[in-house]
């Protein structure tokens, strides 16, 4: 199994694609570092020489990888969080910090133990209170 930047890739991939399970590196970078090293993107992990292996590491430090670029973006989050931004905010309530909507979606990161919506619900509550729902609902 080769070890690439700390990390065991998968064998049975073909390398674009075994690159990526490195944090930090998407199709495009692994694309872009399989080109500069000179390496077929049909070949698969575990048919690479360790020569390729050395290109490839070679070619992977030159980017923050894994720990350091974790740390990068941890750092980044926390001086918004210490700035209070809005985005500062929004990650230390733990809601989506980048406009997607909270009404219908991000139900279970805000918690809450509403677990059905609509008719359902309704039923219930309405069967809580000790009223029948259905003369109610004649009107």
């Amino acid at each position: 199994m080769p070890r690439i930047a700390g990390i065991d890739i998968p064998e049975n991939k073909k390398v674009p694609f075994a690159l990526r399970s490195i944090y930090g590196v998407g199709l495009s970078r692994a694309q872009e570092v399989m080109t500069q090293a000179n390496i077929d993107p049909d070949k698969r992990a575990k048919d690479l020489t360790p020569d390729e292996v050395n290109k490839l590491q070679r070619l992977l430090e030159q980017f923050p990888l894994e720990g350091d670029l974790r740390r990068v973006v941890s750092d980044n989050i926390s001086r918004l969080k210490r700035v209070k931004t809005y985005r500062g905010m929004r990650h230390s309530a733990k809601l989506p910090a980048r406009g997607q909507r909270t009404r219908v979606n991000s139900r279970t990161v805000r918690g809450g133990g509403r677990k059905t919506v609509g008719a359902v619900a309704k039923e219930e509550a309405t069967a809580a209170d000790g009223s029948s729902g259905a003369s109610e609902s004649v009107k």
